[in-house]
């Protein structure tokens, strides 16, 4: 860009057109000049070079000008959605600054790995740094976000690494709006604020690479309402609820007709739409999610009373949110004047299919009575700190893989947004933070807030704070990592190596293997828990860091691993931290892994050959040689 659009004033040698074309050209009127130079064939360097040639043609490409914009749009459609619809804009301008923005994004991705690379997966990363510099460089947002969504959206099978760090950047960036959108949402009268709307925000946090808006979940609820409403007519073709039109508020007042208009709608949603409780899966967190409610049609008492609570409101029957333990409810006043008395109301159970019980038959749910407190209404605010709680609870029941620390990570900044002075989960996040060894400074911070809200958590903050502090040091004097050449003498015995995508014998499991140790490095603990000594040699084999198809990464002895017969991708998360491509038959290394163990991509591309002709035993030997040097030529130019 730098040699194009900034040189403008250069006349070009190489123009497109010579200058006897631009007289003829320059004949012709203003609008077919610009259609002509609209053609897709052109792009930003030739309607450079047709700029420079004259002052006609010059004044044809200003920068404010049909041709520019088209370039514009043609390069980027989507941050057509930024625009309004033959807005005046200067493009030229525009079309420098989004460039420029992609040149610093791709450079900033870039640099990360190197970085950021620790060969052990690192549970939780955060690359605080490198998100201040993307947001440090003070270009529109929506300029950042596109050229991060270019890098994804590339292709498949290259540039891994980049993709894997660009998705965790546009994670970050979309969360960190998620959040100035929550503490507005939080900021408005409690009379004004919505559960759908709450309940969107949530989700967007925790799948902020979903494609999640509060207009297609309402969309998604106006068809539900529709439905109710066809059923309704045939019911009672009068009833007022059929006069409401989207947006319209309207309560209906009459008793009678609110239960004409709850029975359509149970029918509708339980009946016909054959929306239930997850009860065999009751902990998955995709039940919280309210997009995932409308997909799955499937939920938890919380979030399949939310959905309902706003489909009764759409039609014009007002429900309230019950914080009942164990069992989400809502409650439906049967008398004409505000009551507190929990005999006047008839509860919901929308997780029930809509079951509707009375006080006493609340606590046959639970097993136990409970105090009248408990069957009062709460507030939209209540409601999202037990469903971002309930977040919290599934992370902490996880297994501490990636995805149920992300989880507890998520929950944890959802509900300290909400409630900023919980010193329970203020610590809780401090801990794991610590844990994790991520955003030390943080962790500081964090402890300092406790310490000043409860001073009685002196012991339990003194505690993190030096271990923290030590921390900090230890990151400024980071460890040199081994390199691992499989020439020395104590690796003779490795006989595979990184990228080579493996079959576990005895599990079935499909791998790659992104790193090796001559002896099993673990504790004795984990030799004895994994039954190690049966092995028939033992812990005293090379062992394999393998990224395994289901998402988990596992550590693999040696006689337990055979080459894939078929390769194919291994669809885990992490492989962008370690390989750059996937090369048809074997990932190879990115510039960080390489480093490490050097010597190994020669080894990965002689076993894929060796491989290649176990299995191809009837081709000539020269079709076999032209084979098989294909992936060698694909990376001639990279180091060994």
């Amino acid at each position: 860009m730098a040699t194009s659009v900034a040189g403008e004033g250069q006349r070009s040698q190489n123009g497109i057109i010579c200058d006897t074309q631009a007289k003829r050209l320059t004949d012709l009127p203003t609008e077919l000049l610009e259609h002509i130079l609209c053609f897709p064939v052109l792009d930003h360097v030739d309607i450079c070079n047709v700029s420079c040639c004259c002052k006609r043609l010059h004044d044809v490409c200003h920068g404010r000008g049909k041709v520019w914009g088209h370039q514009y749009k043609l390069r980027w459609p989507r941050l057509q959605m930024f625009y309004r619809q033959n807005e005046c804009c200067d493009w030229l301008r525009e079309y420098k600054t989004r460039h420029r923005v992609g040149i610093q994004i791709r450079r900033t991705v870039e640099s990360i790995s190197k970085r950021f690379f620790t060969e052990v997966p690192c549970v939780g990363q955060v690359l605080g740094d490198s998100f201040a510099e993307i947001e440090s460089l003070g270009m529109p947002e929506h300029f950042c976000e596109d050229e991060l969504l270019f890098i994804l959206n590339s292709d498949k099978r290259k540039s891994l690494t980049l993709k894997y760090y660009a998705k965790k950047i546009l994670y970050f960036l979309r969360q960190q709006n998620i959040l100035r959108s929550l503490k507005t949402f939080m900021e408005q009268p409690a009379d004004q604020q919505s559960s759908l709307e709450g309940a969107v925000l949530v989700d967007q946090y925790c799948n902020p690479l979903a494609d999640v808006t509060l207009n297609s979940v309402s969309a998604q609820l106006d068809e539900i309402a529709e439905k109710v409403k066809k059923m309704l007519r045939i019911k009672n073709s009068s009833h007022p609820s059929l006069r409401i039109a989207q947006g319209d508020c309207l309560v209906v007042e009459d008793f009678e007709l609110q239960r004409q208009l709850v029975s359509a709608l149970n029918s509708v949603l339980y009946e016909q739409l054959q929306y239930k409780g997850n009860e065999f899966d009751y902990y998955n967190p995709l039940n919280s999610y309210i997009h995932q409610v409308l997909l799955r049609r499937t939920g938890i008492p919380i979030s399949l009373s939310v959905l309902y609570m706003n489909l009764a409101r759409k039609l014009g029957v007002q429900l309230e949110p019950v914080n009942f333990p164990n069992h989400f409810l809502l409650r439906w006043c049967q008398k004409p004047t505000v009551s507190e008395d929990i005999y006047d109301f008839v509860y919901i159970d929308a997780f029930g299919k809509g079951k509707q019980l009375t006080a006493k038959e609340c606590e046959y749910l639970i097993g136990h009575q409970v105090t009248a407190d408990y069957y009062s209404a709460i507030s939209t605010t209540e409601v999202l700190l037990r469903m971002v709680g309930n977040l919290l609870n599934i992370g902490k029941r996880g297994e501490g893989n990636e995805k149920s620390y992300q989880l507890l990570r998520d929950s944890l900044d959802l509900y300290l947004t909400i409630n900023p002075d919980n010193v329970q989960y203020l610590l809780l996040q401090a801990r794991l933070y610590f844990h994790l060894g991520i955003w030390p400074e943080k962790v500081l911070d964090i402890l300092q807030h406790i310490q000043a809200l409860d001073p009685s958590q002196h012991g339990a903050v003194g505690y993190l704070v030096q271990h923290t502090l030590e921390h900090i040091q230890h990151k400024k004097h980071p460890v040199t990592p081994e390199e691992k050449k499989r020439s020395a003498p104590e690796h003779l015995e490795v006989q595979y190596s990184v990228g080579l995508i493996m079959k576990h014998k005895r599990s079935g499991y499909n791998c790659v293997i992104y790193g090796w140790d001559p002896k099993c490095t673990m504790s004795q603990e984990w030799i004895t828990t994994m039954r190690v000594h049966q092995l028939s040699n033992g812990a005293n084999q090379p062992f394999y860091n393998v990224l395994v198809q289901d998402g988990t990464c596992r550590y693999a002895a040696q006689e337990n691993l055979e080459p894939h017969s078929a390769p194919l991708e291994i669809g885990h998360p992490e492989v962008g931290r370690y390989f750059s491509e996937f090369a048809n038959t074997y990932y190879f290394a990115n510039e960080e892994l390489q480093s490490r163990y050097p010597e190994d991509i020669v080894e990965t591309l002689g076993t894929v050959q060796e491989l290649y002709h176990r299995l191809t035993p009837g081709l000539g030997n020269q079709d076999q040689d032209q084979a098989s040097a294909t992936d060698q030529n694909n990376h001639r130019a990279t180091p060994m």
